[in-house]
């Protein structure tokens, strides 16, 4: 059997299935008070505002908090904590800090340079890791629905990752992007260092054409860098939480969890896996590259 017939049979059993569930199992009707956009909006919870500038301290804040807390942890414990005969945990810290300081600084700078920069570099990839990862750990954060425990009212399990807001990469996308033409002005100083923008053997008419370019496509790393973060991470929670029950509700058809919830658990697994670590992988990796780009001798 050709796999495009199996592929579309698949298809085909699956909205059968779908047809039989709504059958049986009729619509309560469309839920259009269930807003899923809601799992992202952060209420506060300590109104601060200084100037006109929202302070204010809501679940964003404590998930940078707790990733912050197991970034020093991690550092600290990579720092005092090694022996000679290593146990299993050690192994694993080892592991990581070879991806770091290797495969991530060591490969796009020269040994001096990123001597003095792998404690950035591996420092942003834990912070990223770890926002990612604590972002697929249920926590008491949903102010807006909560429920009783001993006559507590204690907010609702949810997902949320720091790094599902905009504002987080961008933040952090500004360091690198800031400290990168910091190092390279230093090192060229400022005419030498755009000039390092423009190819090698380029001339005449076609830098009419090319110096715009490289202009633009140095801001286009701002936007490029934070959102390639952002919206993997966001497209990911919300994959989640349509499949595991925000679909059913919408359409008012609990027995639809029987196909969704399986997809969400494979949606699941699969930014576990692999999203979250990959995308702190890529972003210190560019880090480093744009780093280490900025003092080379060529474009």
């Amino acid at each position: 059997m050709k796999k495009s017939v199996k592929i579309f049979g698949g298809l085909g059993v699956v909205i059968a299935l779908m047809g039989l569930i709504s059958a049986l199992a009729p619509s309560a009707g469309r839920n259009d008070e269930f807003k899923p956009v809601n799992e992202f909006y952060l209420a506060p919870w300590i109104d601060i505002h200084v100037a006109g500038i929202d302070l204010s301290i809501n679940k964003a804040v404590m998930y940078l908090f707790i990733a912050a807390l197991l970034t020093i942890g991690t550092m600290l414990f990579v720092a005092n904590r090694m022996a000679q005969k290593p146990n299993k945990v050690q192994t694993a810290v080892e592991t990581v800090y070879q991806v770091m300081k290797v495969n991530i600084t060591e490969v796009n700078m020269d040994r001096k340079m990123s001597t003095t920069w792998f404690p950035f570099i591996g420092t942003l990839f834990l912070f990223i890791w770890f926002s990612n990862m604590i972002g697929y750990i249920p926590l008491p954060t949903n102010t807006a629905h909560k429920f009783d425990l001993f006559g507590l009212e204690i907010p609702s399990f949810a997902l949320y990752a720091a790094t599902a807001n905009i504002s987080v990469p961008i933040v952090l996308t500004l360091i690198v992007w800031i400290s990168y033409h910091v190092v390279g002005v230093k090192a060229k100083g400022p005419v030498n260092y755009v000039k390092g923008w423009i190819p090698a053997g380029s001339s005449g008419p076609l830098l009419i054409l090319i110096v715009p370019v490289e202009i633009i496509s140095q801001f286009v790393r701002v936007v490029s860098l934070s959102v390639r973060l952002f919206a993997n991470i966001l497209a990911g929670h919300l994959l989640i939480l349509f499949m595991g029950g925000g679909l059913s509700v919408i359409l008012g058809l609990a027995a639809l969890n029987v196909i969704t919830v399986p997809v969400a658990i494979v949606f699941f697994l699969f930014e576990i896996g692999l999203v979250a670590t990959l995308q702190a992988f890529i972003f210190a990796t560019l880090a480093s590259i744009y780093l280490g780009e900025a003092v080379s001798d060529h474009h």
